[in-house]
């Protein structure tokens, strides 16, 4: 499906069709997580409360493992 950014006041946005929002099970309000993937391609996903958890013990772990992840990161 290929779909356009339009200008919504004085941002950007991305606008889905209500046949997509009802394949998907979303609604006007619902919070969704983007990511950036391999060669600009985005990943978008609905956010849970799992989320807010997975990303305080990924911070607890980089913050622990700080020099490890640095030293393989070269």
């Amino acid at each position: 499906m290929k779909l356009q950014l339009k200008k919504i006041g004085n941002s950007t946005g991305l606008i889905l069709p209500k046949e997509l929002l009802a394949r998907l099970g979303l609604q006007e309000g619902d919070e969704l997580v983007v990511s950036e993937g391999p060669q600009g391609s985005l990943s978008i996903t609905r956010h849970t409360e799992d989320d807010e958890e997975t990303m305080r013990i990924a911070r607890e772990v980089m913050k622990a493992y700080h020099n490890t992840l640095t030293a393989l990161a070269k």
